[in-house]
């Protein structure tokens, strides 16, 4: 049980600490091996010092795994308390290696004692003993180095999901204003008809609960397929005719090849409703709608026209009192797809039309060239 929760302690280390620990360890082993290479063949032809520069380099290599563990330590104090800690665990460091040293040179060969201790420990602060503090300062120097690019790497992924949280929670307030808007102008509809006949208000009730039900089980702005759209926007279509009887028509050119595209739910629905309201409503003849999908090459093409009152409507901007529908959509479309999926809206006398692209690549998925026209709800 020990072992695996040991195991486990290992696994859970990152990998980048297990690396530069690592790397430590092999330029020490580097160094001692050179070293003492240099000193057998230039002052000691001895094999003991192999054997005393394996001790050290073991003691090191445990002493480094000490290092980092009381650098996380320090880490959450003040710079000064940092300071101070390291100063001390330098001394400490330079006092345990030292001691060391002076077992496996002076203590095994009979030269034991407070005095020889001491006497190897004042030889060592002179230049003979400086790289003990330089293996304490330069383990700290990666650990901090470390610490230094770990933390603008959290920065840096803390910025990114504040900006996806901020991008989520202004797709969301978006959406929210723009369901209320047309629920509400659909409870009207409804409102003028359900007198008139008990079998168009069931089918109207129908219709309504599709409507409802897709309109809640969108949330978050996630991608629907075309189709689901197109079914959505049918059902709007008819309760609106039962009101407005012939005096609305309504047409789809879909190719059957984007059916499956997804796309933002509602995105269509606040430009067919533009088009019911301030094009085709305050015509005395009515008119027709026609609701182009169209590939070309990786971009969709998306596009709502009428032959309404156009550019003489009283208001051809948007479709809500409020002022939130067609800018809306606008802005939900260039937050996910960008500036180049905004709105083109064209008006003239003789009708409204408002058009977008988004992008689309699907592998095997050719173009086709075969168009569902004139499908009249």
């Amino acid at each position: 049980m020990q072992n695996f929760i040991g195991l486990k302690f290992i696994e859970d280390i990152p990998r980048i600490w297990k690396r530069a620990y690592l790397l430590l360890c092999i330029w020490y082993a580097a160094k001692y091996a050179v070293g003492t290479f240099l000193e057998w063949k230039l002052e000691l032809r001895d094999p003991y010092i192999f054997w005393n520069a394996l001790y050290m380099f073991e003691a090191l290599c445990l002493l480094i795994i000490a290092i980092f563990f009381y650098s996380n330590w320090l880490f959450r104090f003040s710079v000064y308390f940092q300071v101070a800690g390291h100063v001390a665990g330098a001394m400490t460091h330079f006092f345990i290696m030292g001691t060391l040293s002076y077992i496996v040179e002076d203590h095994v060969v009979g030269y034991s004692g407070w005095e020889f201790w001491k006497a190897h420990i004042i030889s060592l602060l002179k230049w003979e003993g400086l790289h003990f503090h330089d293996q304490y300062i330069i383990t700290i120097g990666v650990y901090y180095v470390i610490r230094y690019f770990l933390g603008l790497q959290k920065e840096e992924t803390e910025k990114s999901e504040l900006n996806l949280k901020n991008r989520e929670m202004q797709l969301s307030l978006l959406k929210s204003q723009i369901n209320p808007h047309f629920l509400f102008n659909t409870l009207n509809s409804i409102n003028t008809l359900i007198g008139s006949s008990k079998e168009q208000a069931r089918k109207v009730i129908t219709q309504l609960s599709d409507i409802f039900r897709y309109a809640l089980d969108s949330h978050g702005d996630q991608m629907v397929k075309l189709i689901q759209e197109l079914d959505f926007i049918d059902n709007y279509i008819r309760i609106q005719q039962v009101r407005f009887g012939d005096r609305l028509k309504f047409i789809k050119q879909v190719d059957f090849s984007c059916l499956n595209v997804p796309i933002p739910p509602m995105i269509l629905q606040p430009l067919v409703e533009n088009s019911v309201k301030y094009g085709i409503a305050p015509k005395d003849d009515g008119g027709t709608i026609v609701l182009t999908v169209k590939r070309f090459n990786n971009m969709i093409f998306f596009e709502v026209k009428d032959d309404g009152l156009g550019s003489n409507a009283q208001k051809v901007i948007d479709g809500s009192s409020s002022g939130v529908g067609m800018k809306n959509t606008d802005q939900r479309l260039r937050s996910i797809f960008g500036p180049g999926s905004s709105l083109r809206i064209r008006s003239n006398e003789w009708g409204y039309s408002v058009s977008f692209f988004i992008p689309f690549e699907e592998e095997g998925q050719t173009s086709s060239e075969e168009t569902l026209k004139s499908q009249a709800v």
